[in-house]
């Protein structure tokens, strides 16, 4: 039996599944990773500043207009790409599967416009719209407007500062997300798939160690090797549209 054969042997026999994505997965969209953005040289921006201090929350305080120089390429970069394969396979697998979560640390909406359920899709980073008054709280959800104007972008009811519901460098996790992830952690995952992520934050790696020591089946589907690669029951190797697409296949019987 083949890898990509007994990975889809353990999904199709499993209930509960999480599949955790990361930048790997929209980047087979054409969207940059933050090291990817225009004006960086090896993660630096042109002020010479890392790209995770200019796309920080202490940076939108204290220069909003450096910060949205940065939010606004990655926004343009989500509009201007679209969901792909991958993304519309993971969707489809939640069809297949009631059970099926899905944990993103992407930010693009892609899963949203895939098919992936609201109900089963937890946004760990959040998402670029709608954007937000940092003032007065009033929504302004036109966002291709707003990226085609002056930056910072203002609020229209009183002039402050809006912002993406998105969590920057240096904020805390969106308080919903975690307890819903942390809410499905505690009934367990019967298999757990990691896709295009490096797994460097603890709320990534958690998952997938907690279901490989309940006897659970876990994969890591990336093209190099990570972190999480000695650990998981099966890495397979190689772009994550191209495997995920595969992967259905084997569990749809097409």
């Amino acid at each position: 039996m083949s890898d990509i054969q007994r990975v889809a042997a353990a999904i199709q026999a499993a209930e509960r599944i999480l599949v955790i994505t990361g930048a790997g997965l929209s980047a087979d969209s054409g969207l940059p990773t933050y090291r990817g953005l225009g004006g960086l040289y090896n993660g630096v921006t042109e002020e010479g500043l890392p790209i995770e201090e200019a796309l920080s929350g202490p940076m939108l305080r204290r220069n909003p207009a450096l910060c949205w120089k940065y939010l606004a390429q990655l926004g343009r970069a989500c509009l201007g790409a679209r969901p792909n394969a991958g993304h519309e396979a993971i969707a489809e697998l939640q069809r297949f599967k009631p059970e099926c979560w899905v944990l993103t640390q992407n930010i693009d909406g892609y899963h949203r416009q895939a098919g992936s359920p609201v109900d089963r899709l937890i946004e760990i980073h959040g998402e670029l719209s709608p954007l937000f008054c940092q003032s007065c709280g009033a929504e302004s959800p036109d966002l291709a407007r707003h990226l085609a104007g002056e930056m910072p972008p203002k609020c229209h009811e009183c002039g402050g500062i809006l912002r993406p519901p998105v969590v920057l460098f240096e904020e805390m996790l969106p308080e919903q997300a975690i307890d819903s992830l942390y809410a499905e952690l505690r009934k367990g995952f019967d298999a757990v798939i990691s896709v295009g992520t490096t797994a460097s934050f603890p709320y990534i790696i958690e998952p997938v160690l907690r279901t490989r020591q309940a006897g659970g089946f876990t994969v890591e589907i990336n093209p190099a090797l990570t972190d999480l690669s000695p650990v998981v029951d099966v890495h397979l190797r190689g772009k994550a549209l191209e495997v995920l697409q595969g992967l259905l296949s084997h569990i749809s019987g097409d």
